[in-house]
């Protein structure tokens, strides 16, 4: 489905991913593993086409999203949900829903998705009317993941969704991800929690200084001596 070869991608002088080769499957839940800094935001930021990368292929189901204006990514089935939110925090939980429908195809199934959503995150429903700042942390993360569902993706990027949350909400929030995924939508999730993220998916790559340092399934990284002593403490 989703397919990068040799991306380069950076700031200004400043580059943060060398080379990075990653595939995702139909169906599938792939994490991106690794410490502050390793590059894990960037990789969102340049599949989701709100930077550019210097250099390097994406495609996702064979066309090409490097070519693709950025305005139009959506369009091609990929929904990110970036770090720390981004809601309108002014706006009730109804209206930021409706910002996810934005695109025209979206808005003539602004109903039907609403109620997958709605579905999907209970919690949500009995929030409509509530401004999106006032809810709890892990209420907002579902109106920001549901607010991503409202384009139908094909692809959703999770960055870091267990940021900022207390340890019982991010229990919620992976629990979240296991319901995302039995609905059977393919996921990329960028993740510092690397015990519960590679709970909940199928395969991950470790990403050390924008580099691609190991990949494998979720078994095979719970075994590598790398990922047990830098990130699981054993």
């Amino acid at each position: 489905m989703l397919e990068l070869r040799a991306v380069n991608a950076g700031y200004g002088t400043f580059q943060a991913l060398f080379d990075v080769d990653l595939d995702v499957r139909a169906g599938e839940a792939v994490g991106v593993i690794g410490p502050n800094g390793a590059g894990k935001t960037t990789l969102m930021r340049v599949i989701s086409g709100l930077i550019r990368p210097s250099r390097g292929s994406i495609r996702m189901e064979g066309t090409d999203v490097v070519a693709t204006p950025p305005h139009k990514i959506v369009s091609l089935g990929i929904a990110h949900v970036p770090e720390n939110r981004r809601l309108f925090p002014q706006l009730s939980v109804d209206d930021n829903l409706k910002m996810g429908a934005f695109m025209k195809e979206a808005r003539s199934h602004y109903a039907e998705r609403l109620e997958v959503v709605f579905d999907l995150f209970p919690r949500l429903k009995e929030r409509r009317h509530q401004m999106a700042g006032t809810m709890s942390g892990g209420e907002q993360q579902m109106c920001a993941i549901g607010r991503a569902l409202m384009s139908n993706p094909k692809l959703l990027l999770l960055d870091e969704p267990s940021a900022g949350l207390a340890p019982v909400v991010v229990q919620q929030v992976f629990e979240l991800v296991k319901r995302i995924r039995a609905s059977g939508l393919t996921v990329l999730i960028v993740e510092q929690n690397v015990q519960q993220v590679l709970k909940v998916v199928d395969r991950a790559y470790l990403i050390e200084a924008g580099t691609i340092r190991a990949s494998g399934t979720s078994a095979e990284m719970l075994a590598s001596d790398t990922v047990r002593e830098a990130y699981l403490g054993v």
